[in-house]
């Protein structure tokens, strides 16, 4: 095999991987959220995760892929770990069909694909039908490099020291570790089980040697799940240590089977195709762990908490739901980062209400913790913010990168009453500093427009949860509440004016009094740019219609 063979075979692994990876982008593009919405629905019920994960991965066309998607559900807490490795098993399975796709040699019709998809890709306006253009080119590019290995290995027909090696090898250990060795180095199981069936096209490589040799390229796929998660948090290494668990599960079990029975000569009897008879081993291996493993889920994840313990109490100065460590769905990530931003929203209705108690009360009992609120506030801002523009280059469907743009907008909103509620907590420092005490028609004017502020923050952040689209009934009543709280707000200030001249309050107390009030309409503003960023450019339809 001369220095020619040896690039041409690089060359077709290359296709072959860039193809793979290029269709399984393309159909997770065109299949938009629907994928993480059928993963969030149907995992409860384990059976469903188990068949959900196999099809998820047959449309992506990785189990790695399906394992880092996971990964983010649980990071997300909106998967447990039990539910996840249900998926993870299932993902397992779906990975085989790509050896089904490469026994059938469908390399013929690759040029075809490759031309079809590029036109499509290239040319159709619609954003779905370039999609798919962009699976078709993937296939075809997949199947063309499938063809450029495989007649990239033909000279080794007449080499005498390889026909001797491989009619020789019998080593269930050899074969297992050059597995592992080839699936580490291509990082990619389908493409190392690929490279066997090119091999076995050729007349050169027994069932026999490669089951061992599947074996260790099952182990060896658990790579990039466990180096994605090498940084990340507990629960994703977990998920890792699953898909781990599931292949050392299976190679334990088969590399047994194999030397000790007749697997491989019953498959090497019944199925006279060599390219698929290492894909129904590959196939045995996937589904008979499974089958296995599936009714002992339980306690697959007691072992990963052995294998990973839970760590102490963590800082506040983290991401809780966004890994930045992982990559995964564009759906997924849009997931993680919503949690994250209502987690934010979460600490800003916190130190919001913990302002005013103390402004009501007449006490700075929890004044250190709304200033720690907002020293996370401003780091998950940044954070959160800085996020969103690293991942802004990668290609997403216009309903997530839409999802996107919003959280941005809401981010700062969010930022912006959180230093509000702090300016609140710094009118109530000076109220108990110098002994100015509200009087008690004062005291129930603030509470009574807190809750009308609170009503419409809740109501806008609502919007912002459940993506309800921004309806004119639903303007016109945000809108309606502002006003309320605008004329109570006014109101108040006459109310104020007049305790000023009967001097029940000082002018120093006054000014605290219109401070807080001030912050009160700031953060009504806030409330409805939510909303707005919701909406969008509708916000100024609706803002006509109430003119009307």
């Amino acid at each position: 095999m001369g220095i020619g063979s040896i690039i041409s075979l690089l060359g077709g692994l290359g296709l072959f991987l860039f193809g793979m990876k290029y269709m399984g982008e393309g159909l997770e593009l065109a299949a938009g959220p629907k994928m993480k919405d059928l993963l969030e629905k149907l995992t409860r019920n384990r059976i469903m995760g188990f068949l959900l994960g196999a099809l998820v991965t047959v449309v992506i066309q990785s189990s790695s892929a399906t394992t880092v998607m996971v990964m983010g559900f649980i990071n997300a807490e909106i998967m447990d770990l039990a539910q996840a490795t249900g998926v993870i098993f299932g993902a397992n399975i779906g990975t085989t069909i790509t050896s089904v796709l490469i026994a059938l040699d469908v390399s013929g019709i690759a040029p075809v694909c490759i031309c079809l998809g590029a036109v499509m890709l290239l040319y159709a306006k619609r954003k779905r039908n370039r999609y798919i253009g962009q699976v078709i080119l993937g296939f075809g590019i997949l199947f063309q490099g499938l063809h450029t290995m495989s007649g990239a290995m033909s000279p080794l027909k007449d080499s005498a020291l390889f026909q001797n090696f491989i009619m020789n090898a019998k080593n269930p250990l050899l074969g297992f570790a050059v597995g592992v060795v080839l699936c580490a180095i291509i990082q990619s199981s389908s493409a190392a089980v690929g490279v066997l069936q090119a091999l076995a096209m050729q007349g050169l490589m027994p069932i026999y040697f490669a089951g061992f040799i599947i074996c260790g390229i099952n182990v060896g796929s658990s790579t990039p799940p466990l180096l994605s998660a090498l940084n990340a948090k507990n629960n994703a290494k977990r998920a890792a240590m699953i898909y781990l668990i599931f292949n050392i599960v299976g190679a334990l079990l088969f590399m047994p089977l194999t030397m000790l029975t007749p697997l491989a000569a019953m498959i090497e009897r019944y199925i006279p195709n060599e390219a698929f008879q290492i894909s129904v081993y590959h196939i045995l291996f996937k589904v008979v762990t499974g089958l296995i493993l599936l009714p002992l889920v339980n306690l697959v994840v007691k072992w990963t908490y052995m294998l990973i313990p839970k760590q102490a109490h963590e800082s506040a100065f983290r991401f809780e739901y966004i890994d930045p460590n992982m990559s995964g769905s564009p759906a997924v990530v849009a997931l993680q980062v919503g949690k994250e931003v209502e987690r934010m929203a979460g600490l800003v209705k916190d130190d919001l209400a913990g302002a005013t108690d103390g402004l009501l009360q007449h006490s700075m009992a929890e004044a250190n913790q709304v200033r720690e609120g907002e020293q996370v506030i401003d780091y998950l801002a940044s954070e959160i913010t800085g996020y969103l523009s690293k991942i802004n280059t990668v290609a997403m469907p216009a309903q997530v990168s839409q999802y996107m743009g919003c959280a941005f907008h809401v981010i700062n909103d969010l930022e912006q009453i959180g230093d509000h509620a702090v300016k609140i907590l710094d009118q109530t420092e000076k109220c108990v500093e110098n002994g100015m005490v509200y009087t008690e028609a004062a005291r129930e004017e603030l509470g009574e427009i807190y809750q009308r502020v609170r009503e419409l923050l809740d109501d806008a952040l609502r919007l912002f949860h459940d993506q309800m689209p921004l309806t004119p009934e639903i303007w016109l009543d945000l809108r309606k509440q502002e006003r309320k709280i605008i004329k109570r707000v006014t109101k108040s200030q006459s109310n104020h004016m007049e305790r000023l001249q009967r001097k029940e309050c000082t002018f120093e107390q006054g000014l605290t009094f219109v401070e807080v009030l001030n912050s009160y309409l700031r953060i009504v503003n806030h409330a409805i740019n939510i909303a707005e960023a919701i909406g969008g450019d509708m916000t100024a339809a609706y803002s006509r219609i109430e003119q009307i």
